[in-house]
């Protein structure tokens, strides 16, 4: 989880927040994107080819990847419990990354510390 204040006020200052009901899609495994989320409220549940590999909460950010380079999500999106969730689109995000480099190093933490942790559940 991300613990930087910095981070979460970021996503907190993004317009028009999405929410989501339990058990609703986010985003499929696959599928092209454009934004990566921040949870403002709830839980996320990630899975990869049908199997649940993590749980995040409040706080945490998730979908990057599209942002860095790959071509499509690497795991679906499931809504745990009723979310609401900011997201940055591509200008966004590079706008926070130059302009808060705390904020670039505690979305890479949270990247690298997620694919670490897919790789030995997958």
């Amino acid at each position: 989880m991300l613990e930087s204040t910095q981070t979460i006020a970021i996503f907190q200052k993004q317009p028009d927040p999405k929410s989501f009901l339990a058990g609703q899609v986010i985003f499929k495994e696959g599928e092209p994107g454009d934004c990566l989320y921040g949870i403002l409220e709830g839980a996320v549940d990630l899975s990869v080819n049908g199997k649940i590999v993590e749980t995040i909460q409040t706080g945490d950010v998730f979908g990057v990847g599209v942002l860095v380079g790959l071509e499509g999500r690497t795991y679906t999106a499931i809504a745990k419990t009723d979310c609401k969730l900011a997201f940055l689109d591509r200008y966004r995000f590079l706008f926070a990354v130059q302009e808060t480099p705390m904020f670039a190093l505690e979305v890479m933490r949270s990247y690298s510390e997620r694919i670490s942790r897919l790789a030995l559940k997958v």
